[in-house]
Protein backbone atom coordinates (compact mmCIF):
# COMPACT_ATOMS: atom_id res chain seq x y z
CA UNK A 1 0.00 0.00 0.00
CA UNK A 2 2.52 2.97 1.17
CA UNK A 3 6.24 2.62 0.68
CA UNK A 4 8.46 4.81 2.07
CA UNK A 5 11.23 5.93 0.34
CA UNK A 6 14.16 7.69 1.97
CA UNK A 7 11.65 9.66 3.97
CA UNK A 8 12.77 12.60 6.11
CA UNK A 9 10.84 14.95 7.88
CA UNK A 10 12.52 17.75 9.65
CA UNK A 11 11.34 20.89 11.70
CA UNK A 12 14.52 23.40 11.27
CA UNK A 13 17.42 21.28 12.77
CA UNK A 14 14.77 18.82 14.12
CA UNK A 15 14.43 15.14 12.81
CA UNK A 16 10.88 14.62 13.71
CA UNK A 17 11.21 11.13 11.53
CA UNK A 18 13.66 9.24 9.43
CA UNK A 19 12.63 6.09 7.40
CA UNK A 20 15.02 4.44 4.52
CA UNK A 21 12.67 1.87 3.42
CA UNK A 22 9.40 0.52 4.58
CA UNK A 23 6.64 -0.91 3.02
CA UNK A 24 2.64 -0.67 4.97
CA UNK A 25 0.82 -3.95 4.01
CA UNK A 26 -2.94 -3.18 2.82
CA UNK A 27 -4.81 -3.42 6.39
CA UNK A 28 -6.25 -1.48 9.62
CA UNK A 29 -3.42 0.08 11.22
CA UNK A 30 -3.36 1.87 15.03
CA UNK A 31 -0.65 3.93 15.15
CA UNK A 32 0.84 4.33 18.93
CA UNK A 33 3.47 6.98 20.55
CA UNK A 34 3.90 9.38 23.46
CA UNK A 35 2.83 12.83 22.82
CA UNK A 36 5.50 14.35 20.48
CA UNK A 37 6.45 11.24 19.16
CA UNK A 38 5.72 12.13 15.38
CA UNK A 39 1.97 10.89 15.39
CA UNK A 40 0.24 13.47 13.64
CA UNK A 41 3.31 14.40 12.06
CA UNK A 42 3.30 11.12 9.91
CA UNK A 43 -0.30 11.15 8.96
CA UNK A 44 -0.24 14.56 7.85
CA UNK A 45 3.07 14.16 5.77
CA UNK A 46 1.39 11.07 4.00
CA UNK A 47 -1.57 13.11 3.58
CA UNK A 48 0.64 15.81 1.68
CA UNK A 49 -0.20 18.68 3.99
CA UNK A 50 3.74 18.69 4.83
CA UNK A 51 6.75 18.89 3.26
CA UNK A 52 9.08 16.09 3.53
CA UNK A 53 12.23 14.98 1.72
CA UNK A 54 12.11 11.69 -0.08
CA UNK A 55 9.14 10.09 -0.91
CA UNK A 56 5.92 8.00 -0.62
CA UNK A 57 4.42 5.72 -3.17
CA UNK A 58 1.09 4.42 -3.02
CA UNK A 59 0.41 0.77 -4.19
CA UNK A 60 4.02 1.06 -5.97
CA UNK A 61 2.45 3.44 -9.09
CA UNK A 62 1.91 6.69 -7.50
CA UNK A 63 4.50 8.90 -6.19
CA UNK A 64 3.48 11.60 -3.54
CA UNK A 65 5.93 13.91 -5.05
CA UNK A 66 5.24 13.43 -8.82
CA UNK A 67 1.49 12.28 -9.10
CA UNK A 68 0.47 14.38 -6.19
CA UNK A 69 -3.50 15.42 -7.38
CA UNK A 70 -4.17 11.88 -8.35
CA UNK A 71 -2.38 10.34 -5.20
CA UNK A 72 -4.75 13.10 -2.89
CA UNK A 73 -7.36 11.85 -4.60
CA UNK A 74 -7.12 8.42 -3.79
CA UNK A 75 -5.99 9.62 0.13
CA UNK A 76 -8.57 10.62 2.87
CA UNK A 77 -7.58 12.13 5.99
CA UNK A 78 -9.68 13.40 9.28
CA UNK A 79 -7.42 16.11 11.62
CA UNK A 80 -7.83 15.52 15.17
CA UNK A 81 -8.92 18.70 15.82
CA UNK A 82 -11.01 20.24 12.57
CA UNK A 83 -11.51 23.71 11.55
CA UNK A 84 -13.80 24.22 8.86
CA UNK A 85 -14.61 27.65 7.40
CA UNK A 86 -17.49 28.77 9.56
CA UNK A 87 -19.87 30.39 7.05
CA UNK A 88 -20.35 27.57 5.13
CA UNK A 89 -22.58 24.68 5.97
CA UNK A 90 -22.00 21.14 6.90
CA UNK A 91 -23.43 20.30 3.25
CA UNK A 92 -21.77 22.59 1.51
CA UNK A 93 -18.39 21.47 2.68
CA UNK A 94 -19.76 17.78 1.81
CA UNK A 95 -20.24 19.21 -1.51
CA UNK A 96 -17.22 20.20 -1.92
CA UNK A 97 -15.24 17.22 -0.74
CA UNK A 98 -17.82 15.28 -2.55
CA UNK A 99 -16.50 17.17 -5.98
CA UNK A 100 -13.09 17.04 -5.11
CA UNK A 101 -13.38 13.19 -4.66
CA UNK A 102 -15.08 12.29 -7.28
CA UNK A 103 -17.62 10.52 -4.73
CA UNK A 104 -20.45 8.93 -5.99
CA UNK A 105 -24.16 10.66 -6.35
CA UNK A 106 -25.39 10.61 -2.73
CA UNK A 107 -23.07 8.65 -0.93
CA UNK A 108 -23.29 11.46 1.65
CA UNK A 109 -26.41 10.39 2.59
CA UNK A 110 -25.51 7.11 4.53
CA UNK A 111 -23.05 8.92 6.55
CA UNK A 112 -25.04 11.70 7.32
CA UNK A 113 -28.14 9.50 8.46
CA UNK A 114 -26.24 7.27 10.57
CA UNK A 115 -24.43 9.51 12.40
CA UNK A 116 -27.93 11.40 12.87
CA UNK A 117 -26.84 14.66 11.09
CA UNK A 118 -29.93 15.63 9.50
CA UNK A 119 -30.98 18.14 12.13
CA UNK A 120 -27.76 20.71 11.82
CA UNK A 121 -26.40 19.62 8.55
CA UNK A 122 -27.77 22.36 6.88
CA UNK A 123 -26.53 25.12 9.19
CA UNK A 124 -22.87 27.06 9.58
CA UNK A 125 -20.35 25.08 10.55
CA UNK A 126 -19.61 28.00 13.00
CA UNK A 127 -22.46 27.13 15.04
CA UNK A 128 -21.15 23.08 15.72
CA UNK A 129 -19.80 21.98 18.71
CA UNK A 130 -16.93 20.22 18.75
CA UNK A 131 -18.60 16.40 18.79
CA UNK A 132 -20.51 17.83 15.46
CA UNK A 133 -17.00 19.34 13.48
CA UNK A 134 -15.79 15.55 14.65
CA UNK A 135 -18.42 13.69 12.80
CA UNK A 136 -18.50 15.85 9.71
CA UNK A 137 -14.55 15.86 9.83
CA UNK A 138 -15.11 12.14 9.45
CA UNK A 139 -18.02 11.92 6.83
CA UNK A 140 -15.37 14.15 5.01
CA UNK A 141 -12.90 11.30 5.26
CA UNK A 142 -15.70 8.50 3.96
CA UNK A 143 -16.20 10.59 1.11
CA UNK A 144 -15.00 9.28 -2.69
CA UNK A 145 -13.02 5.82 -3.44
CA UNK A 146 -10.18 5.85 -0.94
CA UNK A 147 -7.41 3.74 -1.11
CA UNK A 148 -6.39 4.94 2.18
CA UNK A 149 -8.40 6.81 5.11
CA UNK A 150 -6.22 8.63 7.77
CA UNK A 151 -7.63 9.39 10.83
CA UNK A 152 -5.95 11.41 13.60
CA UNK A 153 -7.51 11.08 17.48
CA UNK A 154 -10.76 9.71 15.40
CA UNK A 155 -12.45 8.83 18.65
CA UNK A 156 -12.37 11.71 20.70
CA UNK A 157 -15.42 14.01 21.50
CA UNK A 158 -17.32 11.16 20.20
CA UNK A 159 -20.31 9.53 22.27
CA UNK A 160 -20.53 5.71 22.82
CA UNK A 161 -23.06 5.42 19.81
CA UNK A 162 -21.02 7.76 17.36
CA UNK A 163 -18.04 5.46 18.63
CA UNK A 164 -20.19 2.65 17.63
CA UNK A 165 -21.02 3.64 14.22
CA UNK A 166 -17.84 5.04 13.21
CA UNK A 167 -16.02 1.01 13.76
CA UNK A 168 -19.35 0.05 11.64
CA UNK A 169 -17.61 2.23 8.91
CA UNK A 170 -14.22 1.41 9.22
CA UNK A 171 -15.16 -2.07 8.92
CA UNK A 172 -17.67 -2.02 6.05
CA UNK A 173 -15.03 0.50 4.09
CA UNK A 174 -12.30 -2.37 4.67
CA UNK A 175 -14.39 -5.51 4.10
CA UNK A 176 -16.26 -4.37 1.14
CA UNK A 177 -13.85 -1.63 -0.76
CA UNK A 178 -10.07 -3.19 0.56
CA UNK A 179 -9.82 0.60 2.17
CA UNK A 180 -6.67 0.51 4.34
CA UNK A 181 -6.88 2.67 7.28
CA UNK A 182 -4.26 4.54 9.82
CA UNK A 183 -5.57 5.80 12.93
CA UNK A 184 -3.94 7.57 15.62
CA UNK A 185 -5.68 7.31 19.23
CA UNK A 186 -4.75 8.00 22.67
CA UNK A 187 -7.85 6.26 23.77
CA UNK A 188 -7.76 1.88 23.25
CA UNK A 189 -9.22 0.92 19.87
CA UNK A 190 -11.97 -1.23 20.45
CA UNK A 191 -10.74 -4.91 19.22
CA UNK A 192 -13.89 -7.11 19.47
CA UNK A 193 -14.88 -4.10 16.60
CA UNK A 194 -11.83 -4.03 14.36
CA UNK A 195 -10.15 -7.54 15.21
CA UNK A 196 -7.77 -7.25 11.91
CA UNK A 197 -5.97 -3.60 13.69
CA UNK A 198 -2.55 -4.24 13.65
CA UNK A 199 -0.14 -1.95 16.30
CA UNK A 200 2.18 0.39 14.93
CA UNK A 201 4.67 2.18 16.86
CA UNK A 202 6.28 5.54 16.30
CA UNK A 203 9.06 5.99 18.14
CA UNK A 204 12.79 6.87 18.12
CA UNK A 205 12.30 8.90 14.62
CA UNK A 206 10.95 5.54 12.94
CA UNK A 207 7.93 3.13 12.56
CA UNK A 208 7.60 -0.44 14.46
CA UNK A 209 5.09 -3.19 13.89
CA UNK A 210 4.51 -4.91 16.80
CA UNK A 211 2.14 -7.64 15.51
Amino acid sequence: MLHFVDFRKSYGSYVALNIDDLVIDPGIYWVKGINGSGKSTLLKTIAGLLFFEGDILLNNRLSLKTHAVSYRRLVNFAEAEPVFPEFLTGQEMIRLFASAKDAPAGQEAYFIESMKMQSYVHHPVGTYSSGMLKKLSLVLAFMGNPVLILLDEPLITLDTESLKILYTWIAEKSQREGTSFLLSSHQALAYDALPTAKEVLVEQQTLKFSN
